[in-house]
């Protein structure tokens, strides 16, 4: 195992990050899927390795479309944390159409811009900090 600290937008995060044999050799059992989309591959790639170390089967989409194809294909997808603000289609319109097929589906919208409209969704605003993204998932999860 080792400690790595990533820049996420502005503020420094502190990550455990496994080796993937390492992965691989724990046979752990895999949690709930969960669907990462944010149009900034770092910030993606950040907070879907650590749902991964925390146990959850993560993929990754690059914006709104692409997760609404992924969603059509994973019947057992469980949740979506998307950023607001992309270029294809906002985070709010996905959670919208998601939700519609998928009534159950969970959403957690994260964003490091103001939000002009009222979210009436689970809300993080960027920087945040892992834990509070770890507390709002199994809240969410548990709900």
């Amino acid at each position: 195992m080792v400690w790595t600290t990533f820049n996420l937008v502005g503020k420094d995060v502190q990550t455990l990050t496994h080796s993937a044999s390492a992965r691989t050799a724990a046979g752990r059992t895999v949690g709930p899927k969960i669907l990462v989309v944010d149009d900034d591959p770092e910030v993606r790639s950040i907070v879907a390795e650590f749902l991964e170390d925390l146990g959850y089967d993560v993929l990754q989409a690059r914006g709104g479309r692409e997760a609404l194809e992924l969603q059509e294909r994973t019947p057992d997808l469980r949740m979506i944390i998307s950023d607001i603000r992309m270029p294809d289609m906002s985070g709010i319109e996905l959670a919208n159409l998601a939700t519609k097929r998928q009534r159950t589906l969970k959403i957690i919208l994260i964003s490091g811009y103001f939000v002009s409209q009222q979210v009436e969704r689970r809300f993080l605003r960027k920087p945040f900090r892992m834990r509070d993204l770890e507390a709002a998932v199994r809240e969410e999860l548990s709900a």
